[in-house]
């Protein structure tokens, strides 16, 4: 059963209080604060938003629902005027999971379609892959899932934001909630790329911060077709906890986890945004019974849900369509800001309407104020998306579920954090 939302200060786990933590400054972003609007180059007048959203690997789980935020928020910018008074273009890609990198090749194709603005991908080593290629080209580059510290430091150009949090914030929440569970010794097993290394650092740090032992830290190898010696070195370290920092090859470990004797019926584990999906055709019933995991995103509201079922009826996953919907919505919003739909004069804009102005929270209502020369702070279906200058969420909510005997996951908690 779903409790209210709370927040945690870092250092002692806690109701009532902030979980306030520090991200290192993005090379020499501005943090699109706006002073050389007069400089960037000028749009076509046609607003032009390219998904980089994976339906290929072992992430296309998260497809499905990325790219109906996306189409739902194109369809919510048309029905209301549009951008800078003609309707918004919009193209798809498939990112796949970086293995094979059919990524370049797909963001080819969206910069031949005189795209504005990327959003995706998904996979933060993906998104690495084809980061320059993007920003180089002028085209604003807006991740709804990409969580790897790395971009955090990463010289950008001001070119490059996220919806979705720094792992800085879910490891700590993950961390803490190892440790709340009573876990002692832990074990981390991680994908080895920019997303598992980042987060397994992150949830490493805070379970020794807090005086608990990691007991076991493997890292694995994308291409792997066999996690044998791997989950052996999980076994060998006698963990009372498991952190599974996967995509999709969780269904290949699971099993192996189960062969060993370590499986979710034996050892407490947990899962994190890459591997929370629906399970119920993948395992026998109660096979992830129990199961503890985390993902960034506020509640997901009842009617917003609705609207995303009717573009893609299709769906049985959320996550991250809300954040797909807003990285959308407040590249429109930047544009009409900018009074230009140019990638460069987008990114001047983004910063300003995500913060520190009179509220609003859907486009039509935004766009009107942004009209009448109000400064807006756009307040999204995914939760805070107050932007730092590093263009990263400066609040934000992490989720906590628990998988019941379907294997399917229901809420538990949510918990919001300060990254300054």
């Amino acid at each position: 059963m779903k409790r209210s939302t709370k927040t945690i200060r870092l250092a002692a786990v806690a109701a009532a209080s902030t979980l306030v933590l520090a991200a290192c400054g993005g090379g020499d972003d501005d943090g699109g604060n706006g002073d050389d609007a007069g400089k960037v180059a000028k749009g076509d007048g046609t607003l032009t938003v390219g998904s980089l959203l994976p339906s290929t690997g072992d992430l296309a789980f998260l497809g499905p629902p990325e790219f109906a935020g996306v189409d739902l928020a194109v369809k919510d910018i048309n029905e209301a005027g549009g951008v800078l008074g003609k309707d918004v273009v919009a193209t798809k890609a498939d990112s796949g999971d970086g293995t094979p990198k059919i990524a370049p090749g797909s963001v080819d194709k969206l910069l031949g379609a005189n795209v504005d603005t990327v959003i995706g991908a998904a996979s933060s080593s993906v998104s690495l892959s084809v980061i320059d290629k993007i920003i180089n080209a002028g085209v604003v580059h807006f991740s709804p899932a990409n969580t790897s510290t790395a971009f955090d430091t990463y010289d950008d150009k001001g070119m490059y934001f996220r919806t979705a949090p720094s792992d800085v914030l879910q490891g700590n929440v993950l961390g803490n909630l190892v440790l709340q569970d009573g876990a002692k010794s832990v074990a981390i097993l991680a994908r080895q790329e920019a997303y598992g290394e980042a987060l397994a650092d992150n949830v490493e740090k805070t379970i020794k911060d807090q005086g608990g032992n990691v007991a076991a830290k493997v890292l694995y190898s994308v291409d792997a077709t066999s996690y044998t010696s791997e989950i052996q070195k999980i076994k060998d370290a006698k963990p009372d906890a498991i952190v599974l920092i996967s995509f999709n090859e969780a269904t290949k470990i699971i099993p192996g986890f189960e062969s060993a004797g370590i499986g979710p019926q034996d050892v407490q584990t947990y899962f994190v945004d890459g591997n929370t999906a629906d399970y119920s055709k993948d395992f026998p019933k109660g096979t992830l019974e129990g199961i503890k995991a985390t993902y960034p995103g506020a509640e997901l509201k009842d009617d917003f849900k609705k609207r995303m079922l009717e573009v893609d009826p299709k769906l049985k996953d959320f996550t991250y369509g809300p954040e797909s919907y807003d990285a959308t919505v407040m590249s429109a919003l930047a544009a009409e800001a900018a009074k230009n739909d140019s990638g460069e004069a987008i990114a001047s804009e983004l910063v300003n309407i995500s913060r520190d102005g009179e509220k609003c929270s859907n486009f039509a209502d935004c766009v009107k104020l942004v009209k009448d020369g109000t400064d807006i702070d756009y307040e999204g279906v995914s939760g805070p998306v107050d932007l730092n200058k590093t263009g990263s969420p400066s609040k934000a909510t992490i989720g906590i579920f628990a998988y019941n005997n379907d294997n399917k996951y229901d809420n538990t908690d949510y918990i919001t954090g300060v990254v300054e």
